[in-house]
């Protein structure tokens, strides 16, 4: 009997840089339960070239890699997501699509990279800290037992794998 594949969508608004770099690493992840899809509200046309660069350095394949919108997971062909990550502040604050399914989502906000105009060593850090928080919180949602823990303790386990270094969501404030 072979495991099931689960379904995860990336979401930021121009999909160029940071959401391109999650569907990038958990599709090399040398694990079949996951196949990653990206994609924006607004979505910018392009891949950030250094998101590009960036991942080729790390041995990271971007065949296949682009900007999309968000619009082409809700359409009914396509695939059905069991899992949406907001990786952008400000994907997380739109309102967003009902997708089929009702997938688990989750924000798992990093700066944008792309943001970083000069100099371009501070560039190259900007995109080296988002490929390295993203390929943290990957590592770590793969490693959950999906397949056995209840969805109470999934969710709770994907808003702590949110809360990891680099988070930009604030920490709830005590009443």
């Amino acid at each position: 009997m072979s495991e099931r594949v689960y379904n995860v969508l990336f979401l930021c608004t121009g999909n160029s840089a940071r959401s391109i770099i999650g569907e990038a690493v958990m599709n090399h992840l040398d694990d079949k339960r996951f196949r990653a899809f990206s994609a924006g509200s607004h979505p910018k046309g392009a891949v950030n070239p250094m998101a590009l660069e960036m991942l080729d350095k790390a041995g990271i394949s971007t065949a296949g890699l682009r900007s999309k919108s968000w619009e082409e997971f809700a359409a009914p062909d396509a695939p059905v997501m069991d899992f949406i990550f907001t990786v952008c502040d400000d994907a997380a604050g739109e309102t967003c699509q009902i997708w089929p399914g009702h997938p688990m989502t989750a924000h798992w906000g990093i700066s944008d990279p792309a943001s970083v105009s000069s100099p371009e060593f501070k560039q190259r850090a900007a995109f080296e800290d988002a490929l390295r928080f993203m390929r943290n919180r990957i590592t770590a949602f793969a490693s959950l037992p999906h397949a056995s823990i209840d969805r109470l303790a999934l969710k709770a386990s994907l808003k702590t794998i949110g809360a990891m270094e680099g988070s930009t969501s604030k920490p709830a404030s005590v009443a």
